[in-house]
């Protein structure tokens, strides 16, 4: 309902106007009536009206400069002009005013009054409608704010100018730090970050850098005083803005914010990070120098001289000068052979060989910090050859069940250091390399059988006998071994036999080692019996089945089971 004020002083001429139609049918409420202006603004002042009817000739106060009043104090009211002759000077100053329209009192009906009500009434909706145009601008504003600050720190801190950036104009960030006379940035470091969104999509990776912002933001407070802002690869820079000019309170100050943001990863996101604190600057324009310091610190290898660095863990700890370049880094991922050495012995169901392999991909970065790309590059690439792996071991479906069951690899998150990376991978592939045996295992076996043949499958590089299998599953050798033939249709010494040659089949086709080399490491005596016996499953030698392979004539591959 929109409320209607009458004011004038004839209250024949109002009672004509009240009861002209019906007000609630048409969307209006006939609110009151005033029979001079001074009434009328006190009226007001307690309850104002959307539209006011003003008689133009009224004693004391006229029509004219009541509206010039009603327009200085109460815009927002629409006025509607009356009078018993057509004056053009008071049509001319009313309409100058503001006026919605001027009706003469001898002329007025209902269809007229109704017609300039509505006028009245589409002028206040397209007001409203500006007015909150406005307000949605100003929150968008107000929204918009903190991103093209964070964006421009971020640039800033970068210190390049490309195509695709805007200028890193410190100026434009001047009025964001009133009154501040020291700054201080912060490196902060997502450790893992590159390892947990390499198998993200674009959209859940900006979801975790904007959840990562958020909480830091939340930890720091009022983003006049200390903003986070993204600068990439899972690294973003904080800023601390300080009244104080002592660089000592600055950069303890600094420390124990950091000390709360890195908590709140932590405890919020199950994210370990690492942070560094850059030297105090006077201005703007050096923060870039600060946050360079920072990240030189960040970045530094873990073993020489003391940095202001703190780990996963938020101890600070000892960092050296020395640094190592990114394309040094980048060379030290595993290589293409390294992956296919890996997925050799994984397939050989090598235990042994697959941990010596994941150990050396870790030697070579163990002198790098966590979050160095190289080492987030190892984890991924081995990740990757054990995902490889599986789809070309397994069924589908078994890879399927298989990944269900193997460490979730948002663990990852939570890990701080190489030294508990490697020992997550290392339990990784150890829990696939059983579930790979297990998928070795066909056919239904009693659970002595199946715990023999396990132990074949783990055993055949080295010294496995029918006594040392019988000792290990608690049973009498000369039972297990007619159990085993039974089930199997093969004597102990046979399956095992059977193991070895078909481990020795595959490393033949790696194409890496000679022919004595391989008959050691899956575990045969001599190199006669490796020959005798290969001779005997494949019916070729070693040899022949290698000049077979080049030739395209490879025999059909034995499997563990029949």
């Amino acid at each position: 309902m929109f409320k209607v004020l009458l004011i004038d002083d004839e209250p024949l001429i109002s009672n004509v106007i009240r009861t002209l139609f019906n007000w609630k049918k048409h969307g209006f409420e006939f609110v009151g009536e005033a029979y001079s202006g001074e009434a009328a603004l006190k009226m007001m002042e307690d309850s104002l009206p959307h539209i006011a009817i003003i008689d133009v000739n009224m004693p004391e106060m006229n029509g004219v400069e009541l509206q010039g009043i009603i327009r200085t104090r109460y815009p927002s009211v629409k006025t509607i002009m009356l009078s018993s002759y057509d004056d053009y000077d008071y049509v001319r100053e009313c309409m100058r005013n503001g006026a919605i329209d001027y009706l003469l009192k001898h002329r007025l009906d209902e269809a007229l009054l109704l017609n300039v009500l509505n006028k009245a009434v589409l002028d206040l909706q397209q007001e409203n409608q500006a007015k909150e145009g406005q307000l949605a601008s100003k929150k968008m504003a107000d929204t918009l704010r903190p991103v093209f600050i964070r964006e421009h720190i971020a640039e800033l801190v970068r210190g390049r100018e490309d195509e695709n950036s805007m200028v890193a104009d410190s100026s434009l960030l001047e009025g964001l730090y009133p009154e501040a006379v020291r700054f201080v940035a912060a490196a902060v470091q997502i450790n893992p970050f590159l390892l947990l969104t390499a198998s993200y999509s674009d959209m859940q990776t900006n979801r975790l850098v904007q959840q990562v912002v958020d909480l830091m933001q939340q930890s720091l407070g009022d983003i006049h005083e200390r903003t986070a802002a993204y600068v990439e690869n899972g690294r973003l820079v904080v800023v601390f803005a300080f009244k104080e000019r002592s660089e000592h309170a600055a950069t303890g100050e600094a420390r124990r914010w950091m000390a709360r943001v890195h908590h709140s990863l932590e405890l919020m996101l199950n994210l370990k990070s690492s942070y560094a604190i850059g030297h105090p600057c006077a201005g703007l324009a050096q923060l870039g120098d600060s946050y360079a310091s920072a990240v030189k610190a960040l970045d530094a290898s873990p073993s020489a001289a003391t940095r202001d660095v703190h780990d996963a863990d938020g101890i600070q700890v000892q960092r050296p000068g020395r640094e190592t370049s990114s394309s040094q880094q980048l060379h030290m991922a595993p290589t293409i052979e390294d992956q296919k050495e890996l997925i050799l012995a994984i397939e050989s169901l090598d235990q042994g060989r697959m941990q010596r392999l994941i150990a050396s991909v870790f030697a070579a970065v163990r002198h790098l910090p966590y979050h160095a790309p190289a080492v987030q590059m190892a984890a991924s690439e081995l990740l990757h050859t054990a995902d490889k792996a599986l789809r070309k071991s397994m069924p589908l479906d078994s890879v399927e069940a298989a990944m269900k069951e193997l460490p979730p690899r948002g663990d990852l998150g939570r890990i701080g250091s190489i030294g508990e990376l490697e020992q997550w991978l290392q339990a990784y592939f150890d829990l696939m390399l059983r579930w790979l045996k297990q998928q070795r295992v066909t056919g239904n076996y009693s659970r002595h059988v199946s715990q023999a043949i396990h132990l074949v499958l783990e055993r055949y590089q080295g010294y496995i006998t029918l006594e040392l299998a019988a000792g290990a599953i608690g049973l009498n050798p000369s039972y297990l071994s007619r159990l085993f033939k039974e089930e199997t249709e093969l004597t102990f010494s046979e399956f095992v036999n059977k193991v070895r040659i078909d481990a020795g089949r595959k490393l033949l086709e790696s194409g890496q080692f000679s022919v004595k080399q391989i008959s050691s490491q899956v575990g045969f005596s001599t190199y006669n019996y490796f020959f005798k016996v290969f001779k005997e499953r494949i019916g070729m030698t070693p040899q022949a089945y290698l000049n077979s392979l080049r030739t395209g004539e490879k025999s059909e591959t034995v499997k563990y089971v029949e």
